[in-house]
């Protein structure tokens, strides 16, 4: 969703059933008050396929709900000004993110002259060879089983901010998985973490200030990089990766006193190249390489150091990011059993009082066979466990869940009695898909747990631009846990927000008897269809991924 060329609401779709779905998503949209405030064009771009196998049209309504009550409490408001970094189609009615590596997501704007706070956020995911970015090999091993499809550029990516050609900062993004991801078994109803509100990294470019409030042209860019290798272990960055990233980013300003002009020193920066190792080993049965297993660890330090000048007075600023990535992942019979155990992590600390500390933790199992050749069926059996853990002291550009919490007299918990948050989200799985060529249908079946809880944090400091603030107290405000099996709910246990009511529900209770749910695939390969090898797609599967972004040209999942 963009009003006119800046991108609000990255989203997807649900995993559809014969019987058809429905889904509804509530975004809290505060931080866009700014945009909200002056007449702009909403386009809501969501690409769909209809054919002789994808049948169904969207019917899609978006509302708004306006509040006219001032949040006094809030001592970081919504930002003054946002600026989008984007393709700018919005002339077009069309969307206007940036595909890359095809397109390079670049834009030179001048800034105003009287800020005094700056945030870039940037909004990516994979898709077509990259949407399982996670799961690919080493270059030198992609050809490792033969007709086999694996795609290189390692399992490690990251996202780069540079300003005037300048690095900036970075982001290692979180592990997506759409809907249909990995066997369609999983996302009968529930969906993947962040699939309906697709979450945006932010990197603190006051720092920066110095030399964004001249009142000349400046350029952003974002970049995507992977690894490339020479098949010994040695490895180089590399900012040309596989087909494609959708890549948009945005520029939140707060203001100074209109006629003050920001000013300040050069900036110092410590920006340590990443440090890498990698390796992989191929084994051999038959004559026949068999087997790959390969491992990718990663460390990453970055910190940019200013000082600025405005209607305030005069303040040290800076940015620092701390990132480790380690991937293990192993490929037996032939590339059709494959596992990947990965872990994301990191810390970003601003000066401003903002720190968020993250890990993504990931394993995936996935086997797959493919007797088609003799007149058989596809099969796909997987498990999966994930999750996204969150540590977030002061306020960025975007909103606080605290913000949720009720505020009334009759609340146990003082919302003002907390500096931080920290959200666990947890899923895991088991599925099983069947594709029948020869009788055009198939049936996934499958069972997905997830499990959410918010806390509220208490430290004894505020995050300073050095380190996190220590957690003196974590007060758990709200949890939820739903369970989904064969395409219906069978327990959904909630507790409220504090003060909001304490007790627990009962189990869920269907509204109609679970049935298996058919749907017909019968022009491509599972695998060509959920992203990834082995085994080459049917005739038509080139046709369909050709297709431009605006005439629906990517399958979700």
């Amino acid at each position: 969703m963009y009003m006119d060329d800046t991108e609000v609401w990255r989203t997807s779709t649900s995993e559809p059933t014969a019987a058809g779905i429905v889904w509804t998503y509530v975004k809290d949209v505060s931080n866009y008050l700014s945009i909200w405030k002056e007449p702009s064009k909403i386009i809501f771009d969501l690409g769909n396929i209809i054919n002789d196998i994808y049948t169904a049209p969207f019917n899609t309504t978006l509302t708004a709900t306006f509040f006219s009550e001032e949040n006094d409490d809030s001592d970081t408001p919504p930002a003054d000004l946002i600026i989008p970094i984007s393709a700018r189609r919005s002339p077009t009615n069309g969307s206007s993110a940036f595909v890359v590596p095809m397109e390079e997501a670049r834009d030179t704007l001048t800034l105003p002259r009287n800020i005094k706070r700056a945030f870039f956020s940037i909004a990516a995911c994979g898709q077509a060879t990259e949407e399982f970015w996670w799961s690919n090999v080493l270059s030198s091993n992609t050809l490792t089983f033969g007709n086999t499809t694996l795609y290189g550029y390692s399992p490690w990516r990251e996202l780069r901010l540079y300003i005037d050609g300048e690095l900036a900062g970075v982001a290692w993004p979180f592990p997506v998985i759409f809907t249909g991801g990995i066997n369609p078994g999983f996302w009968r109803p529930i969906a993947g973490i962040n699939t309906y509100d697709l979450k945006e990294d932010e990197i603190d470019i006051t720092p920066w200030l110095p030399v964004l409030a001249d009142g000349n042209e400046h350029e952003f860019e974002v970049r995507v990089a992977g690894l490339e290798d020479n098949g010994s272990g040695n490895v180089i960055v590399t900012e040309t990766v596989g087909s494609n990233w959708v890549v948009t980013g945005k520029i939140f300003l707060w203001l100074d006193t209109a006629n003050s002009i920001t000013t300040g020193s050069t900036r110092s920066k410590s920006n340590l190249d990443p440090v890498f190792q990698a390796t992989s080993a191929v084994g051999m049965s038959n004559g026949t390489n068999s087997t790959l297993r390969y491992q990718v660890l990663a460390q990453r330090d970055f910190s940019i150091t200013s000082t600025i000048k405005t209607s305030e007075g005069e303040k040290d600023v800076s940015w620092r990011q701390t990132l480790s990535f380690t991937n293990m992942g192993d490929f037996s019979r032939v590339g059709e059993v494959q596992v990947n155990n990965q872990t994301t992590s990191g810390v970003g600390i601003s000066s401003s009082g903002f720190s968020r500390r993250f890990t993504y933790p990931l394993n995936v199992y996935s086997d797959f066979s493919d007797q088609t050749a003799v007149g058989g069926n596809v099969s796909i059996y997987a498990t999966f466990n994930r999750g996204k853990d969150l540590e977030v002291f002061g306020r960025s550009a975007f909103p606080c869940p605290l913000d949720l919490l009720p505020k009334t007299a009759l609340s146990p918990v003082d919302p003002s009695s907390f500096n931080g948050y920290n959200l666990r989200n947890s899923q895991s799985g088991v599925a099983n898909f069947l594709s029948s060529p020869s009788l055009n249908n198939s049936i996934a079946s499958g069972t997905t747990k997830q499990s959410a809880v918010l806390g509220g944090l208490e430290s004894s400091g505020v995050a300073d631009g050095r380190s996190v603030p220590v957690v003196r107290r974590n007060t758990t405000l709200w949890e939820r846990s739903v369970e989904a099996s064969n395409s219906s709910i069978v327990r959904d246990e909630e507790t409220p927000f504090v003060g909001a009511g304490s007790s627990k529900s009962g189990p869920f209770v269907p509204d109609r008897q679970s049935r298996p749910q058919y749907q017909d695939f019968a022009l491509f390969a599972v695998k060509s269809m959920l992203g990834r090898g082995p085994r080459g797609p049917y005739p038509g599967w080139q046709e369909m991924r050709a297709l431009p972004p605006a005439l629906g040209g990517e399958i979700d999942g």
